[in-house]
């Protein structure tokens, strides 16, 4: 919207031709999304306060949770909302790509909030049913990942690319295409949503890895940059850097309320919601691989789940004292704030090296 304006504008003013420049409008989003996480952050910690919409702790899990019992949960609705306001005020609102990627994300947001509502407000204990949230879902992530395919303007926004490697190209026709993209933005979803049980846990990695796909997105989307780092070369991608600012600057400005001892909660409205967006993303840039690096402690974290459930029902032992992993170092005595930190670390240590395999090639 602000972009448009500040386009006509520049018809009369030169001035306002600062605008035109895709860095310099990430980086007003990144701002807007934060400043409005700030602003907007405590009245509506204050309104879930009221309305006792409080997180519901489990009794079989750590004990040094309990005391986070009643604590205010569905914050990720201020993430959501930052990001599309700050997305719809600085990009470029006829790229198709802003588009699907703003509407799986709030698409996504919305089945978290079903699910959260109904756990919180109405007080069943299951919430949306496993069978419907998939339901749903799958019919988003195969919805998205249909309209990429049949949007798609140049062989490049459909062909498998390997890291690492300058000319690996696979054409991966409809039916590949689509099957991958629909397991990428429904298994970051339930990733991110996972990894969601510490305090400022999955907020800090999601922005890290958005900050990264957005670098990936600027460079896909520029023909000289994408021909110099040996990277597929995506007309237009380059507009989801505003999404990717949007959404680390909201998560940032989450945080500020969601670090240890968290004053609020995103719940499945935010995870699924972040999830669903980093997968899209990943999907429009090709770095399908480098997005599952980079988010490796979500992939860590699912496959802790995964090996858990399997392992005990056919051997009826458990690998970890706990599932998802982080609860297992809960349990053998790490403090919440020193597992949270950790785990921040190695991410940042993943993102580092899916960003090295633009140069090395």
């Amino acid at each position: 919207m602000l972009y448009w304006i500040a386009k006509l504008a520049a018809l009369h003013y030169s001035v306002f031709h600062v605008f035109s420049y895709l860095t310099l409008r990430a980086i007003l989003a990144v701002m807007s999304a934060l400043s409005l996480s700030l602003v907007v952050g405590p009245k509506m910690i204050s309104r879930l306060s009221r309305y006792q919409i409080g997180q519901v702790v489990r009794n079989d899990g750590p004990r040094s949770h309990l005391p986070k019992a009643g604590t205010p949960t569905m914050g990720g609705a201020l993430i959501i909302v930052a990001i599309a306001i700050s997305t719809l005020l600085w990009a470029d609102l006829r790229n198709r790509f802003v588009w699907i990627t703003l509407g799986v994300t709030v698409g996504f947001g919305v089945i978290g909030f079903c699910d959260d509502y109904l756990k919180l407000v109405v007080g069943s204990s299951r919430g949306l049913t496993p069978r419907w949230k998939y339901l749903w879902q799958s019919l988003l992530g195969l919805g998205a990942a249909l309209l990429l395919f049949r949007t798609a303007a140049v062989p490049a926004e459909t062909d498998f690319y390997v890291p690492f490697v300058k000319t690996v190209s696979v054409p991966l026709g409809a039916f590949g295409f689509i099957a991958l993209s629909y397991f990428m933005i429904v298994g970051m979803s339930n990733a991110v949503n996972l990894t969601d049980g510490l305090d400022g846990l999955a907020i800090m990695p999601a922005a890290m890895v958005s900050g990264a796909l957005g670098i990936f997105a600027y460079a896909s989307g520029n023909a000289i940059f994408a021909n110099y780092l040996s990277i597929p070369a995506i007309p237009q991608a380059g507009e989801l850097l505003i999404f990717c600012g949007a959404l680390s600057g909201a998560g940032l400005g989450f945080l500020w309320f969601n670090s240890y001892p968290a004053q609020v909660f995103m719940g499945d409205i935010g995870a699924l919601a972040l999830g669903a967006g980093l997968g899209v993303v990943a999907i429009i840039v090709r770095q399908e691989i480098v997005a599952l690096v980079m988010g490796g402690i979500f992939v860590l974290e699912t496959a802790s789940v995964i090996l858990q459930v399997a392992s005990y029902k056919l051997t009826g032992r458990r690998i970890f004292r706990m599932a998802p992993i982080h609860h297992h170092f809960e349990l053998k005595g790490w403090a919440e704030p020193k597992v949270i930190v950790r785990f921040w670390i190695i991410s940042f240590l993943l993102v580092l090296a899916g960003l090295s395999t633009l140069k090395l090639r």
